[in-house]
């Protein structure tokens, strides 16, 4: 039997055969392609000439070809089409995987060799980039334990494999728990919810193979619920499920699973010679160190409480009216928050909706990449992972640039949230490869013959996403290793969030911002109501982010806990969280930082990044064109195209001549002046 994962992908974008590809051929690829990939580390440290540029760091940026391509496949089905036996299959070769890294990077002959290259870097002949390379290899290599003794490098591997499976474990139950639950909905029930949340209620029932109207912890259902639903017991059941995901006393529980992940990272940390799992993560990224991220966090805290605390008067009033004699609660929240902007801007969640329409939007982001990068976007015909994905081909002045792909409704096999991946990157090393970039997303699909609506927070999680597919797809380096988003995580989240800007640039929403009914533009009017409105809850959205972040560093920046829901309750009480107000991850549900290791003490990244988006965007505004072509060309050339070629700090100052201070976040979210 022939297997497509190792054969040579013939086809015109080398893009995966998969209607060819079955679950079955997995394991032999990930065998084949690890035996492969050991063979060519061994040519490398086995080479009896000395070592260079050319015979080792180049030699190493290719051994893993094959098994980065099989990776890229499998990750990317398990985690948009899970099935029982893709899932047992990642059980399986998670921690092989694991195992085989920690014994590429403590293999002690190819790390002499990499740090001779180090040592005498600057007497070779290198580029820039190659210069970046070398010094990102040397930390890659130390970081993963090449300079333990041979009985911690034993404890470590053990450890690395021990973390894979878990971090597998976390992701599957909680798909798993958010599969298991579900409310049944009466026509009582429905009673003040828009039509397009009766509907989507419906399709989701008809998903589950039933008649009537189900919820589900869909995200995109469970957040509209808890704006309009009038009924408070439906509000706070809703509420309480969705906030329990991966802690109910079942199969699925994670409370054992981080436990073991947080004591891991802490053993993982000290064997490596740091005081705690933060200063080892936190070492190489733009932070540096767990004190600077603790600063900014604290210093959005503090007017983000007093923000929140406003409204929560302002929401409990309108609880009182209601007539019940209660505090405000974590699933009122939404509910009174929803009536309060309608009350003081005359404008409601169902009018802004019936404007954003999906494929309109689509149009909106390619509109946005042609005007900015001249990127134009031809959709195509292929057969790729999920019969619901769309295709595009990406060219630059008629010139083949990239695929890129849409995933965008939600399903039961599908992980909830929203991200961007990819099946292959950018490099000119090694041949002159094209990047195939993955937007995924868990949009509710609409009633047949209707288009899909977005709420504002959708829609800009589909700009927020297409600006990490920039990044991929104008990345333009030499080598794999630093390509498209192969940047430090808290300077990956620059691009895409400063994409997100543009959602609310006038002209776009005139343009693509179509009312779906009567078919004309979105008003001016409308316009200045929704911009006006945009930070009314600024103080909930930023208190209930800041909570998961600063949980997340104080749980990797001291002794790992026994109990870490008993530690989030603890560390949420000393920071004053408004009891009306909850995290926006509870600890047994915060994949960011629990399914792998990306934003372990990293949530905070997305703020960091946005301390720079809100600064970034400046640039545009100054020239009072959000189009500026020059600005444009220089955020591709200083940012957008470098990937991980070039320090994040350097870049960044290339662009705009010196870092941002918190100043220009405060001011994006309106949380200056608050009293």
């Amino acid at each position: 039997m022939t297997n497509p994962l190792i054969e040579k992908w013939d086809n015109e974008f080398e893009i995966p055969p998969f209607h060819k590809i079955k679950d079955v051929h997995f394991e032999e690829a990930f065998a084949l392609a690890i035996e492969e990939a050991r063979k060519n580390y061994a040519n490398i440290y086995l080479n009896k000439n000395p070592p260079n540029f050319q015979n080792t760091i180049e030699q190493i940026e290719k051994a893993e070809e094959l098994l980065d391509k099989v990776c890229r496949v499998f990750f990317n089905l398990t985690g948009t089409d899970s099935n029982i036996e893709r899932q047992n299959i990642q059980l399986k070769i998670a921690p092989q995987l694991a195992q085989f890294s920690s014994e590429v990077l403590m293999n002690s002959r190819l790390w002499l060799r990499v740090k001779e290259i180090f040592n005498n870097r600057d007497d070779l002949d290198l580029s820039d980039e190659q210069h970046r390379i070398v010094y990102l290899y040397q930390q890659m290599f130390v970081r993963a334990g090449a300079e333990l003794s041979q009985s911690k490098k034993r404890r470590y591997k053990t450890i690395m494999s021990e973390l894979a499976i878990l971090g597998t474990k976390f992701s599957q139950n909680l798909l798993a728990d958010e599969n298991s639950w579900q409310m049944e909905l009466t026509i009582k029930d429905l009673d003040g919810l828009p039509n397009f949340l009766k509907d989507a209620l419906a399709i989701a029932s008809q998903a589950k193979s039933n008649h009537g109207y189900i919820l589900t912890l869909n995200r995109a259902l469970v957040v509209p619920f808890l704006q309009f639903s009038p009924n408070r017991h439906l509000r706070q059941k809703a509420y309480q499920a969705w906030a329990s995901r991966g802690n109910n006393n079942n199969s699925n529980n994670n409370l054992e699973v981080i436990t073991k992940i947080l004591r891991l990272r802490e053993e993982r940390a000290k064997l490596l010679g740091y005081k705690s799992f933060s200063d080892f993560k936190l070492e190489n990224q733009m932070a540096k160190s767990p004190e600077n991220v603790e600063s900014l966090l604290m210093s959005v805290w503090k007017p983000a409480v007093l923000k929140a605390k406003k409204d929560n008067h302002q929401l409990q009033n309108l609880l009182v009216e209601d007539g019940i004699n209660d505090t405000l609660q974590p699933w009122d929240w939404r509910y009174y928050a929803e009536k309060r902007r309608a009350n003081d801007y005359d404008i409601n969640e169902v009018e802004i909706k019936s404007h954003f329409q999906l494929h309109k939007l689509i149009e909106a982001i390619f509109y946005c990449a042609k005007r900015l990068f001249n990127l134009d976007f031809e959709e195509i015909s292929l057969k790729l992972h999920h019969e619901k994905a769309k295709c595009w081909k990406v060219t630059q002045n008629g010139e083949y640039l990239a695929l890129f792909l849409g995933d965008y409704f939600t399903r039961d096999t599908k992980r909830s949230g929203a991200w961007c991946s990819s099946f292959k990157s950018q490099s000119k090393f090694n041949g002159n490869k094209r990047p195939i970039v993955l937007n995924v997303c868990n949009f509710d699909p609409p009633k047949e013959g209707n288009p899909c609506l977005l709420s504002f927070d959708e829609a800009s999680t589909l700009f927020h996403e297409f600006g990490h597919a920039l990044h991929v797809i104008l990345s333009n380096v030499t080598y794999p290793s630093v390509s498209g988003t192969s940047v430090a995580r808290d300077f990956v989240e620059l691009p895409s969030q400063l994409f997100e800007h543009w959602l609310e640039v006038p002209e776009i929403l005139e343009k693509f911002a179509i009312n779906y009914e009567t078919q004309k533009p979105i008003s001016k009017k409308l316009i200045k109501k929704l911009l006006d409105s945009k930070n009314i809850d600024q103080g909930f959205s930023t208190v209930e982010y800041l909570a998961s972040a600063i949980v997340d560093l104080n749980f990797h920046n001291a002794s790992s806990p026994k109990d870490p829901l008993k530690l989030q309750k603890e560390i949420l009480k000393g920071i004053d969280m408004p009891l009306a107000i909850e995290m926006r991850h509870s600890a047994t549900q915060f994949a960011h930082i629990f399914a792998g290791d990306g934003y372990s003490s990293g949530y905070y990244s997305y703020m960091w990044s946005e301390v720079m988006d809100a600064d970034a965007f400046k640039a545009f505004e100054e020239t009072n064109n959000p189009f500026d072509r020059n600005v444009a060309e220089s955020l591709l050339n200083c940012i957008l195209s470098k990937g991980g070629s070039v320090a994040p700090e350097e870049a960044y100052i290339n662009f705009r001549g010196k870092l941002p201070d918190v100043n220009a976040l405060l001011q994006q979210r309106n949380l200056v002046d608050i009293n």
